[in-house]
């Protein structure tokens, strides 16, 4: 008997001690914010340096820009073509094809190099001293092998 009430004692300690012990409360929910979760900022590759325009004339000024406008030129005219650019680059190579015709024959090719700043302009020019035949001609500019831009323009007798 005495064994039995050891026994008993010992286990109604043991519950008594589980009893007492202190309950875990379970975590706190996460707390919703109605503030925009943060954004992590876009990382973007520069496009390099694009054509954004390219203008004709007869003359340019000391800025490079065309301050004759026109796109239809005279056989003696020298003609010119002021390539606005956007973008900066430690180089970059301007390259124009003049045409002449239905068929495309090539008159000149140039590449200009430029060491592009932002938004900047370079002109590039042909000249004929023998006079350029009357037809319809077209300048392509590309910068960088980028996507072209053409202007078509006419000589006139």
């Amino acid at each position: 008997m005495r064994l039995s009430r050891t026994i008993v004692l010992i286990l109604a300690g043991c519950l008594a001690v589980a009893g007492c012990k202190k309950k875990e409360e379970p975590p706190p929910p996460p707390e919703i914010s109605t503030a925009p979760a943060p954004t992590t900022p876009e990382t973007t590759t520069p496009a390099g340096v694009t054509v954004s325009s390219v203008d004709l004339g007869k003359a340019v000024g000391a800025d490079h820009k065309v301050s004759e406008p026109a796109t239809t030129f005279g056989p003696k005219d020298t003609i010119y073509a002021a390539v606005s650019t956007t973008g900066t680059a430690a180089s970059s190579s301007i390259h124009a094809k003049w045409t002449f015709g239905d068929n495309a024959k090539l008159v000149k090719e140039d590449t200009v190099t430029i060491q592009p700043t932002g938004n900047d302009v370079t002109d590039v020019s042909i000249s004929n001293p023998k006079g350029w035949p009357a037809g319809k001609y077209k300048v392509e500019i590309t910068v960088d092998s980028g996507t072209p831009v053409t202007k078509d323009f006419e000589v006139q007798k």
